[in-house]
C-alpha cells in the first residue's frame, strides 16, 4: 500500500515546494547567490571609498597644519628679540630723546627694526594681540595680578606687561596682563569666563 502523503507531495507543483522551503530554494538558485555576493561587494567598495576619502581629507588637513605651524618654535624664540627692542624704546625717556638728536635717531632706528620684525612675523601668520580693555580670555591671556577697580567690569584687562601673539588660530604666547576686580560682574555678552586668578596667588 502506497503512502498517500508521498503521493500528495509528488503531485504538488514546484512553486509550492519552494514556498514551503525558501532557504532551500535560494541555496539552489545560483542567480540569487550571485546577486547577494554583488551586493556585499558593492557595500564593501563603498565603505572603502568612504574611508579613503576621509583619509585624504585628514592628510590634507595635517599637511596644512604642518605648513602653518611649522615655524612655531622658531617664531616663539624670535619674539624675545622683539621684546628687547620694545624695552629699549620704553627705557629711554621721551624728553631725553627730544634733547639729543643722536639718541632720537637711534630710537627711530630701533622702532623701525621692531616694526619690520613684526611685519615679517605677520607675513608668516604670527600676529600680535593687545588685550587692553578686553575681557580676560584664559586661552590667550595670563593673569599676573588683580587690580581693584570698580569702574570697569570684573575680569577686564587693565594693564599689559607683555604682548601676546597668535599663529593662525592658536596661541603662540599668552599676553601677561593685570585684570580688574571689584567692579560689576560681567554679563553674558561680555564673556562667560570666571574671574581669573593671579599667577602669584
Amino acid at each position: 500500500m502506497t503512502d498517500p502523503t508521498a503521493r500528495a507531495d509528488d503531485a504538488m507543483p514546484d512553486d509550492d515546494i519552494q514556498a514551503r522551503n525558501p532557504a532551500d530554494a535560494s541555496a539552489a538558485d545560483p542567480m540569487a547567490v550571485l546577486v547577494k555576493e554583488a551586493a556585499d561587494m558593492k557595500d564593501r567598495l563603498l565603505r572603502t571609498l568612504a574611508e579613503m576619502e576621509n583619509l585624504r581629507r585628514r592628510t590634507e588637513r595635517e599637511k596644512s597644519d604642518t605648513a602653518r605651524y611649522a615655524i612655531s618654535n622658531f617664531a616663539r624664540d624670535v619674539l624675545t628679540v622683539g621684546d628687547n627692542l620694545r624695552r629699549t624704546v620704553e627705557h629711554v625717556p621721551a624728553e631725553a630723546a627730544a634733547q639729543d638728536p643722536a639718541l632720537k635717531s637711534f630710537l627711530d632706528g630701533v622702532e623701525l627694526t621692531e616694526r619690520e620684525l613684526l611685519n615679517v612675523l605677520e607675513r608668516h601668520g604670527v600676529t600680535r594681540i593687545d588685550p587692553l580693555g578686553q575681557r580676560f580670555d584664559p586661552n590667550c591671556h595670563q593673569a599676573m595680578y588683580e587690580v581693584p577697580n570698580p569702574d570697569v567690569p570684573e575680569g577686564t584687562v587693565v594693564d599689559v606687561m607683555q604682548a601676546g601673539y597668535v599663529i593662525g588660530d592658536r596661541c603662540l604666547r599668552p599676553a601677561l596682563v593685570a585684570v580688574a576686580k571689584g567692579g560689576a560682574k560681567a554679563t553674558a555678552n561680555q564673556g562667560g569666563e570666571a574671574p581669573p586668578k593671579a599667577a602669584n596667588d
